[in-house]
């Protein structure tokens, strides 16, 4: 006799309730081969707890989904379209407020457009849910990795620079194609944004501010990304977009910020002008960059005459803005701007 499990049946029960609401029970009998009895019991469950809402006579229930929702679907990337798939297998199965929606659909088709264009693997997965205060998004290929695929093209040495490199934004392998400007906005527009690729992750959280942290990473081979938007937030897709604009219209992409916590690992210090050179490495992209010194208590003179006084003279169209300096670093960096 088969034996359902819930776990099992929430990745699928959301969706099957839209197109099967009125004989729901049938519909996992034949999809499982399990009994009507087992069939009817587990529906049960699913209702008590909020997977399901049923409503019609005893004799005719009618199944709807409820406040907890799944839809996990695989795609073969190669002629993938990813806004194909969110409006034929996700959207329809959904209740978020419009501005949230707005948010999970930008993220949802820029985070699989990545993965079928710069992935160079052959599947993704895509698992969204709703709870009754979560939109959580998670989108896994089976590619070569991000950070990898980062640390090839920009010829960097670890994944601790590849994530510098994706923090400033503005980042792409396929610069003919691309414009950097996807898995930047779609951490952006998070409470919670996690990259694992490799075994290697980072994370972010939004009430920690811009900061990204490492953490533990997946013990799998490409890249899986984690986004998770509290349905009351009043963030909007708008407002994280002009963030980012000098004049707030969000048309343009013209200012950043370097979180410096990830040019060096714990204890170490930013010493040199290599380090200085590495933070410095794109930023003539920008128009103002904010240099952020959260969790860094001390710098060395050559990396700030490097950073403040030889870059920043090269390139005086770039408003460069230091931020969260400790009194010692104001002072030399005040000092190498004078000089």
């Amino acid at each position: 006799m088969t034996r359902l499990v819930l776990d099992q049946l929430t990745l699928w029960i959301t969706a099957a309730a839209h197109e099967h609401g009125l004989d729901l029970a049938s519909h996992v009998e034949e999809r499982t081969g399990a009994s009507r009895r087992a069939a009817l019991a587990a529906l049960k469950r699913l209702v008590d707890a909020q997977w399901l809402v049923r409503s019609g006579t005893s004799r005719r229930p009618v199944y709807s989904p409820g406040a907890l929702r799944q839809v996990v679907r695989s795609f073969t990337l190669h002629q993938l379209q990813e806004d194909v798939a969110w409006q034929r297998d996700f959207a329809p199965h959904f209740e978020f407020p419009k501005h949230v929606q707005r948010m999970v659909q930008h993220a949802f088709t820029e985070l699989v457009n990545n993965a079928i264009d710069h992935s160079g693997g052959t599947s993704v997965t895509v698992s969204l849910r709703q709870t009754p205060r979560h939109a959580q998004l998670l989108v896994s290929d089976d590619g070569c990795g991000v950070f990898e695929k980062i640390c090839g093209t920009y010829e960097l040495t670890d994944a601790q620079h590849a994530m510098l490199e994706l923090s400033k934004g503005r980042l792409t392998t396929q610069p003919q194609a691309h414009t950097g400007r996807g898995l930047f906005f779609s951490s952006q527009l998070a409470d919670v944004f996690d990259i694992h690729a490799n075994g290697k992750a980072f994370q972010r959280r939004a009430w920690e501010g811009n900061a990204w942290q490492p953490g533990r990473g997946l013990p799998r081979q490409g890249s899986s990304i984690y986004m998770a938007v509290a349905l009351d937030t009043s963030r909007t897709l708008e407002q994280v977009l002009g963030q980012w604009s000098i004049d707030g219209s969000g048309i343009t992409f013209d200012q950043t910020r370097v979180l410096l916590q990830l040019v060096v690992g714990p204890g170490q210090m930013l010493d040199s002008r290599a380090q200085a050179r590495r933070v410095a490495t794109r930023l003539p992209q920008f128009k103002r960059v904010e240099i952020d010194f959260t969790g860094v208590e001390d710098v060395g003179h050559a990396f700030a005459d490097e950073l403040f006084r030889v870059f920043a003279r090269a390139h005086q169209e770039v408003d460069l803005v230091p931020l969260n300096m400790a009194p010692r670093v104001a002072a030399l960096v005040q000092a190498v701007r004078s000089a």
